[in-house]
């Protein structure tokens, strides 16, 4: 029986969720399996793994072949690497204290790599908004001066309204009052 490490789909449509398993390969995508390794999130970012190291492993010295994003999943999370150690202890070529702190600098490194690229896409994120907001209050102080612009607009022609309302108000009763004047004087 050959086995392959592969990825089992579940979630929902558009927001897939995969269990990492060692199954048979001649069983379904989603069908029965041998054990579950682990979980795969990639709705995330950066997405979320969660690794049985230790059975991945176990199931790589037995044989289990992993499937192409599996294989990256594995490595990712140094379970590859922990194999390929293994191997050279077996041969002699490192003594088991060794591995490990080859295994353990190599997870130190990657999970640094891992907080940066959290920290920079936090950041990214807050720049983000904070440019997003910027560029609103810029939108709202614009809209403010033009409604303010418009009011005195609108004031300026009422009164320039009343003004020439005046003048002609005040050009019709000048002659009436030039008559009235005339007729007491006569």
């Amino acid at each position: 029986m050959s086995v392959k490490i592969r990825l089992q789909r579940h979630g929902k449509k558009g927001k897939p969720f995969y269990w990492v398993v060692a199954a048979d390969a001649r069983s379904k995508r989603d069908g029965r399996y041998l054990e579950k390794i682990g979980t795969y999130n990639p709705n995330t970012n950066p997405a979320t793994i969660d690794l049985n190291l230790d059975a991945a492993v176990k199931w790589l010295h037995n044989g289990a072949q992993p499937t192409d994003t599996a294989r990256a999943i594995l490595s990712y999370k140094g379970a590859l690497l922990k194999h390929h150690l293994d191997g050279g202890v077996r041969k002699g070529a490192l003594s088991q204290e060794q591995a490990d702190a080859k295994l353990t600098a190599w997870l130190e490194a990657k999970a640094g790599k891992v907080d940066a690229k959290k920290d920079g896409l936090s950041k990214a994120q807050a720049d983000a908004r904070a440019k997003a907001l910027k560029a609103e209050q810029e939108v709202n102080a614009k809209r403010v001066a033009a409604a303010a612009q418009a009011q005195a607009d609108a004031v300026a022609a009422a009164e320039a309204e009343n003004a020439t309302e005046e003048e002609a108000v005040a050009e019709v009763e000048a002659p009436a009052a030039e008559e009235n004047n005339e007729a007491t004087e006569a």
